[in-house]
């Protein structure tokens, strides 16, 4: 199936490694040119290779901290023809409210939730004078199940959903789309820090995080979530908009 996006922009956030790295290369692979970034330039510049080694296609890459809007906003200065924009970057940590504190709390929601906000605040507008685009918020079940031992994750993850709702709603009026997808637990280096999260809460021990790993459904992997994140930035997704998409085996319903 071709999906149409051959030749487009896509500028992927928390690129790195994981699921964005996993998204880079499958929107390389459909034809996408990649832009990919995160905060480590050492990180990129292995993801880059990658890219090229797997799919023939050249990435480009910056280094950026987007926990600060000036950043976010001078990214988006530099590459305005994008056509695809998928917000990725940020992990907010595990804990209970007493163990996420303020500091650290406001320094993860600086870089995901409102890493997000800047990027889609400055992306919008220029996909609304070209007259197309897509932003795709890769966000997390635990905003629509919501974990007391995920509660910063948990609220930021569930603010996404609704911005992402509330910005799709309207946006085929400009004929640009904003949709989510929110993955469950998924086969990557953060899925261990999440499970050493719960198993805290559980054993109160972090080091059991292996006996906290499902296996009805297990996780997936970041290519599963990757090839949601290619068919909702392609037109063959042309009608949806302002709605998540939920990638977890059915583990939020239960």
């Amino acid at each position: 199936m071709d999906m149409g996006i051959s030749g487009k922009k896509a500028l992927v956030t928390g690129a790195s490694k994981g699921i964005g790295l996993a998204a880079a290369k499958a929107l390389a692979a459909e034809g996408a040119l990649p832009i990919i970034v995160s905060r480590t330039a050492a990180d990129l510049e292995r993801a880059a290779k990658s890219i090229k080694q797997e799919t023939g296609v050249e990435a480009q890459w910056r280094a950026v901290d987007l926990s600060s809007g000036d950043a976010a906003r001078a990214l988006i200065a530099e590459f305005t023809d994008i056509d695809i924009l998928v917000n990725n970057a940020g992990a907010i940590p595990a804990g209970s409210l007493d163990d996420v504190q303020e500091e650290r709390w406001r320094a993860a929601w600086d870089l995901k939730v409102f890493g997000y906000v800047n990027m889609t605040r400055a992306a919008y507008g220029n996909m609304r004078a070209r007259g197309h685009g897509v932003i795709v918020n890769v966000i997390g079940t635990a905003g629509q199940k919501p974990n007391p031992g995920y509660v910063a994750g948990s609220a930021g993850n569930a603010s996404l959903m609704a911005f992402t709702k509330a910005m799709g709603s309207t946006s085929l009026r400009d004929n640009v789309r904003v949709v989510a997808c929110n993955p469950g637990l998924t086969v990557t280096d953060r899925m261990e820090t999440m499970l050493r999260g719960t198993a805290k809460e559980q054993y109160g021990d972090p080091e059991r995080w292996q006996e906290c790993m499902p296996t009805d459904p297990p996780p997936s992997r970041a290519e599963d979530v990757a090839d949601l994140v290619v068919f909702l930035a392609s037109p063959r997704a042309q009608m949806i908009t302002g709605t998540v998409i939920t990638i977890d085996g059915g583990a939020a319903g239960r």
